[in-house]
C-alpha cells in the first residue's frame, strides 16, 4: 500500500519486523482486495477488521 505513512518507533525496528510488517499488510490488502471480488459488502469488510482490531486491543491491555 503505498499510500501509507512508514511506521517510526523511538528504536530501530529490526529487518525482520519490518519484513513481518509488510508481509501482514500485503497479506490483508489480498484478503481485502479478494473479499471485494466475492462481492462482499464493503462495510462487512470494515467491520471484521474493526472486530479483529478490537480483539487485538483486549489482549494488549488485559
Amino acid at each position: 500500500m503505498s499510500n501509507i505513512t512508514r511506521l517510526r518507533h523511538a528504536l530501530p525496528m529490526s529487518p525482520d519486523i519490518n519484513k513481518a510488517i509488510a508481509d501482514l499488510d500485503s497479506a490483508i490488502a489480498k484478503a481485502v482486495g479478494a473479499a471485494k471480488e466475492a462481492g462482499l459488502p464493503q462495510g462487512f469488510v470494515v467491520s471484521l477488521l474493526h472486530g479483529h482490531a478490537q480483539v487485538q486491543t483486549n489482549i494488549m491491555v488485559g
